[in-house]
């Protein structure tokens, strides 16, 4: 009996020089091109959706940015191809340089490091709450993130109207203002500076939360440890809060960045934000007005093409400092 082989065992045993290949040896060839089919062929639905919902309106704003494309070329269906013509004068015009993308760059980078300092801040306050109180602080920061963008904008823009606002009117009461000869939204700080307000009061739920459930993971045998060393509560933050949990500082800094370089409905509803004050124009706003309110879809079309590239620079050092954390894990 121990010198039969069983069926499983004759199976696992190598066929014999020169034996034709029997069914699980073509079945092994072909195992690794099936594993590594299985994937795609899991994500083909949606990788479909995703071409027929985003790439191919990629592609079309790409090729309407070679175009001179207005309101005749739409009525008539016909291309009117003139090369790189719209991103030569876009990048000619000292507009874009003077106005348009400092106001994108500069409030995207102060709106990211507003809304990472308050979101840190919160985290810290929550970890230090205790239960009631940390359920009822996280509640009502989390009604801040529920509030869509467009809401918040016009709660904003009422707080700082210039006649029935609340800071004029309190202003006005201690004499400092007139509320009549004061208006916020026409000069170009005061109008980014309420505009970053709401956006950081938008943002820095998401980056509270997140660094509040980062903390949670820090083991307390390390501050412990830093306590009982001398070290005070700024040397254990900078020294082994941000160490142990720098990969989600990295995270909500990058997202942050992205979400702020493309902020729209914050811009375009303020008064003023819509055009008629050229000089608080961002890419994202001036993209849209040159589309849809000038007709010139070629030339709006390029300058989503060239935010769209600012965008696709931050998310490639995104995954390169990901990777670069990674790889020091």
């Amino acid at each position: 009996m121990a010198a039969e082989l069983t069926r499983s065992d004759r199976e696992r045993a190598p066929a014999p020089a020169g034996a034709p290949a029997g069914p699980r040896a073509s079945g092994a060839r072909r195992a690794p091109w099936t594993r590594a089919l299985r994937p795609w062929l899991l994500l083909t639905p949606a990788l479909a959706v995703l071409a027929v919902l985003l790439f191919w309106p990629l592609v079309r704003v790409l090729l309407l940015s070679f175009q001179d494309y207005g309101l005749r070329q739409i009525n008539t269906g016909e291309s009117n191809y003139t090369g790189f013509d719209n991103y030569r004068e876009i990048l000619g015009d000292s507009f874009l340089w003077r106005t348009v993308l400092p106001n994108t760059v500069l409030f995207a980078v102060t709106c990211v490091v507003l809304t990472v300092v308050v979101g840190t801040l919160v985290a810290l306050l929550l970890q230090r709450l205790g239960r009631v109180w940390r359920v009822i602080c996280s509640s009502v920061i989390m009604m801040a993130w529920a509030m869509p963008a467009v809401t918040g904008t016009y709660v904003w823009i009422w707080v700082f109207d210039p006649l029935n606002g609340v800071v004029s009117g309190g202003l006005d009461g201690l004499g400092v203002i007139e509320p009549r000869e004061t208006n916020w939204f026409t000069d170009r700080w005061s109008f980014y500076a309420i505009a970053a307000l709401n956006v950081v009061h938008h943002g820095f739920p998401f980056v509270a939360i997140t660094v509040f459930a980062a903390l949670l993971t820090i083991p307390r045998e390390l501050p412990e440890a830093a306590i009982v060393d001398g070290a005070n509560a700024w040397q254990r933050f900078w020294r082994i809060t941000v160490p142990t949990i720098r990969p989600v500082f990295l995270v909500v800094t990058i997202l942050s960045t992205i979400w702020d370089f493309k902020v729209f409905a914050q811009i375009y509803l303020m008064p003023g934000g819509a055009g008629s004050n050229q000089e608080v124009l961002n890419l994202g706003v001036w993209s849209y007005i040159q589309s849809f309110s000038r007709n010139q879809y070629g030339m709006g079309s390029a300058i989503a093409v060239l935010l769209t590239l600012l965008l696709l620079a931050i998310t490639v050092g995104y995954v390169r400092a990901l990777s670069n954390e990674r790889d020091e894990l």
